[in-house]
């Protein structure tokens, strides 16, 4: 199989999907990558890295595009993106479509295959190529967080975790899965008195058990959002239901409770965000303020720390690639019913529940057999 890695071209993504390791296992099985060039640049992987594992640089997405039969990437495609894509074509890469009718329409038209990393399973329920990114977000929200809590970003004028004499600030973290324990940690790390709301107690029980003393676990419902929004510094934004739009949380009335100069952290912004007032921005305009409130809405917050999130995802997406690259998606998907669950467009026809139910798009039964 030709695999095609072009260079991620959303605003301020510094990530590429493939390293030079994964050049070298995919191309020691037969198969062919081409990288665009300076793919990995944001990275600091250089192209002759790339070639030193096998790959054949090429000069443009066009032509990345034009000859691989599956195209690997980070980001979800851009509408510059899509004219390239066509029928049959596997794009894997992180989607997000319930978060954009105008992304799902755009590909719908291309008729590709569209494998979304945030919706693949593994054996036990879990997310295992959504969880390096959202370890990485959980806890850069806290460290964005903590930032923008400074007076001169419009904040309160607060240091998170005080200093003697001076209690830390209140940080409230909606959801307590893979983002919310990651944000948690630095949280507590960082001296501030946390809260982590959740619906599943046994998770709440979980982190009651792990977490140090000044991590408070509260059961989640609107009557206690209300009440730890009164009196929160930071609010982190971590819920996800896959494949689906973030469930609303905060509507905009309950800002008025909120101090002056808080911060909201919205972490599924890519799914929509769990804030009614969360919109999408990029790292070089970050925050907006509504109602006294700022909000933070980037939407690939991993893409800051490009080295360090592309050696995570793709320590993770690559077993994927592999398995696709080899078997076809057909018969991999076959094989592994979670991998089956990341096809959410499968040549014109919506294949996920959770995107059909948020547009009210007719779900198509996902075809295997071979065309």
């Amino acid at each position: 199989m030709i695999i095609g890695v072009p260079t991620e071209i959303k605003k301020h993504e510094y990530r590429v999907s493939m390293t030079p390791a994964g050049v070298e296992e995919l191309t020691r099985r037969g198969h062919q990558v081409l990288v665009e060039k300076h793919a990995g640049i944001g990275s600091g992987l250089l192209d002759e890295e790339y070639v030193s594992a096998g790959a054949a640089i090429v000069p443009s997405a066009k032509e990345v595009f034009a000859k691989a039969d599956m195209i690997v990437k980070v980001k979800e495609p851009q509408a510059s993106e899509w004219p390239m894509m066509r029928k049959g074509q596997v794009v894997f890469t992180y989607f997000h479509f319930a978060a954009s009718r105008e992304l799902t329409d755009g590909c719908l038209k291309t008729r590709s295959v569209c494998i979304a990393y945030e919706t693949i399973t593994d054996s036990q329920g879990r997310l295992p190529l959504l969880t390096p990114m959202s370890e990485v977000a959980g806890k850069m929200s806290i460290q964005e967080g903590a930032k923008y809590l400074e007076r001169p970003m419009m904040g309160r004028g607060i240091l998170l975790g005080g200093v003697p004499g001076v209690e830390p600030a209140e940080v409230v973290i909606l959801g307590g899965g893979v983002v919310g324990i990651n944000a948690a940690k630095v949280a507590a790390g960082l001296g501030a008195r946390v809260f982590v709301l959740d619906t599943n107690l046994e998770r709440l029980r979980y982190l009651d058990q792990i977490m140090p003393a000044n991590v408070n676990t509260v059961y989640s419902n609107q009557y206690n959002i209300r009440e730890r929004l009164r009196t929160a510094d930071l609010v982190v934004g971590a819920v996800l239901i896959p494949g689906a739009r973030c469930p609303m949380l905060i509507p905009r009335s309950y800002l008025t409770m909120m101090k002056a100069g808080s911060v909201i952290v919205d972490v599924g912004v890519d799914q929509g965000g769990c804030c009614e007032t969360t919109r999408p921005t990029t790292h070089s305009n970050p925050t907006y303020e509504v109602d006294g409130v700022l909000h933070y809405g980037v939407t690939n917050m991993p893409g800051a720390v490009g080295r360090t999130s592309t050696f995570a995802l793709t320590n993770a997406t690559l077993p994927y690639t592999i398995k696709l690259a080899n078997l076809g998606y057909r018969k991999a998907a076959a094989a592994d019913a979670g991998l089956a669950k990341g096809i959410n467009i499968q040549q014109g026809r919506v294949t996920h529940p959770g995107v059909a139910r948020t547009f009210g798009m007719k779900l198509e039964t996902l075809a295997l057999d071979e065309a």
